[in-house]
C-alpha cells in the first residue's frame, strides 16, 4: 500500500493505494487558511499543513480500512513555486510566501531586468520568471524582512518541506525546482550566481537543498512523525514533485500527445516532452517533469476562485450555479468577464483587476454572469493552449482534472472552446494519485526492482469514458467570436 498526499492552496488530500490491483482504497481531506492582505499577499502557516497531512492521512486510513503498518512508501506532492524558510534549528521563520502571491512583483521586475528581460530569462534560466515563482520572494524578504533574511538555513519549496518534516532531509527534486526562477531547466541545476546577486555573502546558496533524480527516495520516515501519522516505520519517502508534475503522473500524461488541463484554484494546461525545447513564448514554462521528461506548461492565476467568488455573491450553491450557467447561451447575452481577481500571469497582466464588459439593463441575469465567469477563465486557458500548440505541442485530446470537471456543463464548454475533445480520469485526485504511483515507483528502484513508470500508471490510472465531451463544430464556430472578443480586451489591458 502507497500513502499520495497532495498539499493544495485550499487544503490536503490523502489516498491510500494498492500497487497491484491500482485501486483507489480511500481518501482524507483537510483545509488549509489562508492568510492575505493588501498588495496581492497570499500566505500560508506551515503548521497548518502539518495538522492536514495528520487529518486527511488518518481519514484515509480509515476510509480505507488499512493499517498504517502497510504503508511502504509515502509520495508528497505540493503547490509550487511557495517559499519556505528555515533556521539552522530547522524551524520555520516566517509564513510561507504561495504561487498565488503577487506582493513581489516590483523585485520580478528588478530581476528581470538583471536577466535581460523575458528574452534573457528564457537564454539563462529556459523559464521567464514570474511574480508567482520563488526567487522574488527571496528578494522581497531581504528587503522588507532584514532580520529573517540574516537567520535562513534553509530554503525549500512546500513539498520539500514536508519531506524534510519527514525524513529530516532538506532535498529537492528537478520538477518542482523547475518553477524556483533560481534552476537551469535545461542543465537541470541550481544557478547559483542569480542567488549571489540577491546575497553576495553566499548565505542563499549554502542554503539551498540537494537535488535529486524524480525516481530516488529522500530517505525513511521518521520514527516520531511515523508514531503521530500512525505509519509504519520504515515506510520510505519518495522524491516527489509539484502538483503539475504529479497530476501529469496521475493523468498517465508520460508521453507524447497528451494535454492535461486542470480546473482548480488556478487553471493549468501542460504536456510531456522528451527534450528541453523552450518556447519563445515567455508565458509557456518548460519545466523538468517528474518522470524523467520535461513538461511545458501554461498557468492561469484565476480559476475555480472567480467562479466560486460569483457564486458567493449570488449566493448560490453549486448545482444551482452550474444549472444557471446551461441555462445562458454562448456568449452569456453579450456579458463578457475578465476574470483577473489575483491579476494574471497567462496573460501576462500581473497587475491586472477582473472587470465585466457589454453590460445592459437586458442581460444583467444571474444566469449570464455565471456563465460569464466560467467562459472568461476557460478563454484564459485557451489562450495559453494555443501558446503550446504554437511551440510545437500535440493536444490529440484533453485530460481534465480539477473541481470545475465536475460539472458536464463545464466539460462541454472546455471540449467546445478548445476544440479538442475532453475526458476525465476515474480519480478525480490526480496529483494525490501521482504522488503515490511515483513513491511505488521510487520504493522499487529503492530496492533494486525499477519498475516501469509506464506500467504502474497503465495500471493505475484509467478514463472514465462517461464523463467526457466532444466539441461540436458549430459551438465552436460561435465561441470563436466571442474568444476573439476577449483577446481584444486583453490586448487593450496589455
Amino acid at each position: 500500500m502507497y500513502l499520495g498526499i497532495d498539499c493544495g492552496t485550499q487544503g490536503t488530500k490523502a489516498l491510500i493505494l494498492d500497487i497491484h490491483s491500482g485501486r483507489v482504497l480511500g481518501e482524507g481531506s483537510a483545509a488549509h487558511r489562508l492568510i492575505s492582505g493588501p498588495n496581492g499577499r497570499r500566505e500560508q502557516d506551515p503548521a497548518d499543513w502539518l495538522l492536514a497531512f495528520e487529518q486527511a492521512t488518518a481519514q484515509a486510513l480509515q476510509n480505507a480500512g488499512v493499517a498504517g503498518s502497510e504503508i511502504l512508501g509515502i509520495g508528497v506532492s505540493g503547490q509550487q513555486h511557495g517559499l519556505v524558510l528555515l533556521d539552522a534549528r530547522g524551524e520555520v521563520l516566517r509564513p510561507a510566501k504561495l504561487w498565488c502571491d503577487t506582493e513581489s512583483t516590483a523585485e520580478n521586475a528588478h530581476l528581470l531586468d538583471f536577466l535581460g528581460g523575458d528574452r534573457g530569462s528564457l537564454e539563462r534560466l529556459g523559464v521567464a520568471i514570474a511574480p508567482g515563482y520563488t526567487v522574488s520572494k527571496l528578494l522581497w524578504t531581504r528587503d522588507h524582512h532584514p532580520e529573517v533574511f540574516g537567520r535562513i538555513a534553509h530554503i525549500l519549496l512546500p513539498h520539500d518541506y514536508l519531506n524534510y518534516w519527514l525524513t529530516g532531509r532538506a532535498c529537492a527534486e528537478y520538477g518542482d525546482a523547475s518553477g524556483s526562477g533560481y534552476f537551469n531547466v535545461r542543465t537541470r541545476s541550481w544557478d547559483t550566481e542569480l542567488l549571489e546577486l540577491i546575497d553576495p555573502e553566499g548565505g542563499l546558496v549554502r542554503a539551498l537543498p540537494e537535488l535529486i533524480e524524480s525516481q530516488r527516495c529522500v530517505g525513511t520516515i521518521r520514527p516520531q512523525i511515523a508514531e503521530r501519522l500512525g505509519l509504519n516505520p520504515w515506510a520510505l519517502v519518495a522524491s516527489g514533485g509539484g502538483d503539475n508534475m504529479m497530476g501529469a503522473i496521475g493523468t498517465g500524461n508520460i508521453a507524447l500527445g497528451v494535454i492535461t488541463m486542470s480546473l482548480g484554484t488556478s487553471g493549468t494546461v501542460y504536456a510531456y516532452a522528451e527534450q528541453p525545447q523552450v518556447s519563445p513564448h515567455p508565458q509557456v514554462a518548460t519545466f523538468c517533469s517528474s518522470s524523467g521528461g520535461w513538461l511545458p506548461l501554461i498557468c492561469t492565476m484565476n480559476l475555480t476562485n472567480a467562479s466560486g467568488a460569483i457564486r458567493d455573491l449570488l449566493g448560490l450553491d453549486v448545482d444551482t450555479f452550474d444549472a444557471l450557467v446551461g441555462e445562458s447561451p454562448i456568449g452569456a447575452g453579450g456579458v463578457l468577464m475578465l476574470p483577473f481577481l489575483n491579476g494574471e500571469r497567462v496573460p501576462a497582466l500581473p497587475l491586472a483587476t477582473a472587470s465585466l464588459h457589454g453590460l445592459t439593463a437586458d442581460n444583467l441575469t444571474r444566469a449570464n454572469l455565471c456563465r460569464a465567469v466560467v467562459e472568461g477563465t476557460t478563454f484564459g486557458l485557451r489562450y495559453g493552449l494555443d501558446l503550446l500548440r504554437d511551440s510545437g505541442i500535440r493536444s490529440d485530446s484533453i485530460r481534465l482534472i480539477g473541481g470545475g470537471a465536475k460539472s458536464a456543463t463545464w466539460r462541454q464548454i472546455v471540449a467546445d472552446i478548445m476544440g479538442a475533445p475532453v475526458v476525465c480520469p476515474k480519480h478525480t485526485e490526480a496529483a494525490a494519485l501521482g504522488a503515490a504511483i511515483q513513491a511505488a515507483w521510487c520504493v522499487s528502484h529503492q530496492h533494486g526492482e525499477a519498475s516501469s513508470l509506464a506500467a504502474l500508471c497503465e495500471r493505475c490510472v484509467s478514463l472514465d469514458d462517461a464523463r467526457g465531451a466532444e466539441p461540436d463544430e458549430l459551438r465552436s464556430r460561435a465561441y470563436e467570436g466571442v474568444y476573439q472578443r476577449y483577446r481584444e480586451q486583453v490586448r487593450a489591458l496589455q
